[in-house]
């Protein structure tokens, strides 16, 4: 086992493959991400869930469940999350129901993935509402980062109440760009000044509370060249050290285009990987590559071992530290012990 595991990859379908399993075991893979295409019922989530525990016990089950239209498994019995900003409009007729009302959706969504042997889910949305994002829009919880901090905060609790940690994203912030990061690159032309007292205003109010942190690739060049996920100046400077985090840092999924030209140059994965890693990030992601047979992956992989031979990119024990922590400390409720669990039945009443 490498010292550091920081690699998150995917697989293509409903369970495992010779292809997958042999990756799963990679000395560099720390966990995966799953998506709406390896999901098709519970019984078949949680015999996938089990059978990647059983090729490595500390492998880090993430997936994308927000709520709202960024919720990979809806069916089975899975409750329909609201989308956060319903969160938010609730907060402007009734403050305090609605810090309940968060703090219950943390808990379901929590509970029902463990429930499924899932870890953790890429949660809460911290960027603010700025209204012109498409790619953010009711994803966010408000305009407000005072609103956004304390609903955040609160659906975190519900998280913590389920026993899994959380991942506020996009640092510093992605609400206030229009473009997509998956397809282009979107450019902040704000002041450090100006991001520090707004959009990044969250991750400061939770520097004790956030467990993990996605950066956007999103470019601020009054600040950096790079975008944040690659640049030592936001994750190393101004995240640990100004805004005093300790947590993991994971990379933005690396295959977006907002990842593949890392100032002004086009990468390859694992140059991308190794840049983020060598700028502040502990682990990093890579999505939807393994449906047309994985080639990619395994480049990455390859790739990043020779990165790592060639001293571009250091094995950093801290970071797979930060990485175990994320692993739940808690045996998870049974899907039929949790229909009967009071906690969980009061949570569901009180969701908006």
């Amino acid at each position: 086992m490498s010292p550091h595991c920081p690699v998150i990859l995917d697989i293509a379908g409903l369970s495992l493959s010779a292809d997958d399993r042999r990756r799963l075991q990679h000395p560099l893979t720390g966990g995966l991400i799953l998506f709406a295409r390896n999901w098709s019922e519970r019984r078949q989530l949680v015999e996938l869930t089990a059978e990647i525990k059983s090729l490595r016990a500390d492998l880090l089950i993430c997936v994308d469940h927000e709520g709202g239209r960024v919720q990979r498994f809806r069916t089975d019995g899975f409750t329909h999350l609201p989308p956060m900003r319903a969160l938010g409009e609730l907060w402007m007729r009734d403050p305090l129901t609605a810090t309940d009302a968060a703090t219950a959706a943390g808990q379901v969504l929590g509970m029902e993935l463990r429930a499924c042997g899932v870890d953790l889910s890429f949660t809460p949305v911290l960027d603010l509402d700025h209204g012109g994002s498409s790619v953010i829009g009711d994803r966010a919880f408000h305009r407000d980062a005072r609103v956004a901090t304390m609903l955040a905060k609160s659906l975190m609790h519900g998280l913590l109440l389920a026993g899994m940690a959380n991942c506020g994203k996009h640092f510093p912030g992605h609400g206030f760009v229009k473009a997509d990061s998956h397809t282009e690159v979107p450019v902040d032309k704000r002041s450090l000044k100006a991001i520090l007292a707004d959009d990044a205003k969250p991750y400061e109010w939770l520097s004790t509370s956030l467990a993990s942190v996605m950066p956007a690739h999103v470019v601020y060049p009054k600040v950096d060249a790079h975008p944040a996920g690659f640049s030592p100046r936001w994750l190393k400077e101004i995240l640990r050290l100004q805004l005093g985090f300790t947590g993991a840092v994971f990379s933005d999924d690396l295959s977006m285009e907002g990842a593949r030209r890392v100032g002004g140059v086009e990468v390859s994965y694992a140059e991308a990987a190794a840049i983020a890693l060598d700028a502040g990030c502990d682990l990093v992601l890579l999505c939807n590559q393994s449906v047309d047979g994985g080639a990619a992956v395994d480049a990455l992989l390859d790739g990043l071992e020779a990165q790592h031979a060639q001293g571009h990119w250091q094995s950093d024990p801290d970071s797979e530290a930060r990485r175990q922590r994320l692993l739940p400390q808690t045996a998870p409720l049974a899907w039929d012990d949790l229909m009967h669990d009071p906690l969980y039945q009061r949570a569901l009443e009180r969701l908006p």
